[in-house]
């Protein structure tokens, strides 16, 4: 099958490293992708990213080539062009601007995947990246389908308008569901289906009682992931209770104040953001003992999806910590990982305390949680079913 992915930037920058294993799975399997960044920024920062090189259309939100292509495609079939425009119009001034932003570039891929001749459309994030595929599989007459993730819900771009000119609407948790649809998108149109992983084929190597305990925090320096709270928590650890922090943003210098303050520098280390295979190294070396998430629900439907990060610990047979926000209940479900309350240093060290004192508790938490990902969350299954509702399995486009 001949696909193309509207993505946000990957396969450039930092972020989105968690469609990856999706497209390359489908790669894998034989079928045809083009990956299609909407607004490239960054390098090509994930080894993984590396093999999707030859596959990617890269260009600028705005170029020459993307404002000639739009010209010859609005040209081509004005009353199509015209219609796209349409369906971009919102009296929300903030959507209108991003999305007419956008239109150009949504002719151009309506060209693009013409050429190609991609058989569907798939957009990662219902925000612009939807609108610019809708416009493209208006001016094409090709199908396109989307993956809701939870800021984008949130933002609320023409979500009802969307789903009902995509093939399916993709809700990557529950949450994510019962938040599409209190903003109106129609049921049927709906459907969950979670983010894949890769599972490895070889297990992490045993720790050694008596070393360090090393905790692993793999998540982005921004008000969501609730860093700060993780930091007070150390501070009620024993001593031989380390932390890594693998990521960065905004937030860094106020929690490396922080770390300093509490005097934790000698247990509490700043990683970097680590490309994606190096942080699945940290895994199969077996250099961490557990994964802690201490993300926090910041209101109004701000809080956590499902997190990847979760998934990758898990299926690498490590115990995981999290709060109890957003999706995260979902994959941690029936002691597939301890769940503490949000915003509670108290209860994120009594959980980690818990870990590590208590061998057998470790052992069946990490078994529950493998299990977990490969029933649920392995991404051949992911993308059988992706293929099956492009192929016609699953709702019919309007």
């Amino acid at each position: 099958m001949r696909l193309a992915y509207v993505t946000s930037s990957l396969p450039h920058g930092q972020g989105e490293a968690f469609i990856l294993p999706e497209v390359l799975e489908l790669v894998r399997q034989g079928h045809e992708v083009w990956v299609v960044p909407m607004y490239p920024r960054g390098g090509l920062v994930h080894g993984e990213a590396l093999q999707l090189r030859d596959r990617a259309v890269v260009q600028p939100l705005v170029s020459r080539e993307v404002a000639l292509g739009a010209l010859r495609e609005f040209l081509r079939s004005p009353a199509r062009a015209l219609r796209a425009l349409a369906l971009l119009l919102t009296r929300n001034p903030r959507h209108l601007i991003k999305n007419l932003a956008v239109y150009p570039k949504g002719l151009w891929l309506g060209g693009l995947v013409s050429r190609l001749g991609v058989e569907h459309i798939h957009a990662h994030w219902a925000a612009t990246t939807a609108s610019m595929a809708m416009v493209a599989s208006e001016v094409s007459g090709i199908p396109f389908s989307l993956t809701a993730h939870r800021w984008d819900v949130v933002e609320n771009n023409l979500l009802r308008r969307k789903a009902e000119r995509a093939r399916f609407f993709r809700c990557i948790s529950e949450k994510t569901l019962a938040m599409a649809l209190e903003r109106g998108v129609p049921r049927e149109k709906t459907l969950v289906l979670h983010l894949g992983v890769y599972l490895p084929e070889g297990k992490p190597a045993n720790r050694l009682e008596g070393e360090v305990f090393t905790l692993l925090c793999p998540a982005a320096f921004v008000p969501i992931k609730g860093h700060s709270y993780l930091i007070e928590a150390m501070r009620l650890l024993p001593e031989r209770v380390h932390l890594w922090l693998a990521g960065e943003g905004e937030l860094r210098p106020k929690l490396e104040e922080q770390v300093r303050a509490l005097g934790l520098e000698k247990r509490v280390r700043f990683l970097g953001a680590l490309p994606h295979e190096r942080l699945l190294d940290l895994y199969r070396t077996g250099q961490v003992d557990a994964v802690v998430l201490a993300s926090v629900d910041l209101g109004d439907g701000l809080n956590e999806g499902i997190p990847v990060a979760l998934m990758e610990a898990m299926a690498f047979g490590y115990p995981v910590v999290a709060t109890a926000t957003g999706g995260i209940p979902e994959l941690l479900r029936d002691g597939a990982g301890l769940l503490v309350p949000d915003k509670s240093p108290e209860a994120l060290a009594e959980a980690i305390l818990r870990l590590i004192q208590n061998k057998a508790l470790r052992e069946g938490v990490s078994r529950k949680g493998y299990l977990r990902v490969q029933q649920e969350f392995a991404v051949d299954k992911v993308v059988d079913s992706l293929l099956n509702l492009w192929l016609g399995g699953g709702c019919a486009r309007p």
